[in-house]
């Protein structure tokens, strides 16, 4: 169970009328209604950055295949007896 703290704010009246209404449409309280927005909040922002991390590391993926590629097809065309290992092996298995 997560510990709740009370707080102070200072708001404006229009987002305090906001809260209040959204209270009464949910038959809830002020502190319920800012919590459940502060975790919305909070989520939002977590997705936010985990996509971005995901976006990095996508783009340095990319980025180290190309750089990579021509190595790996210089080894890969000097290595010719590798296509008779993996078809006995494909063929065993």
């Amino acid at each position: 169970m997560t510990t709740m703290r009370k707080i102070t704010i200072t708001a404006s009246e229009d987002l305090i009328e906001f809260v209040d209404e959204r209270a009464r449409q949910t038959q809830s309280n002020r502190s319920r209604v800012i919590n459940d927005i502060l975790e919305a909040f909070r989520q939002s922002e977590l997705n936010r950055m985990a996509a971005e991390g995901y976006r990095f590391y996508a783009e340095e993926a990319v980025a180290f295949a190309k750089a990579s590629a021509e190595a790996v097809g210089a080894a890969i065309s000097q290595d010719d007896g590798m296509e008779e290992v993996w078809n006995n092996e494909r063929e065993a298995g």
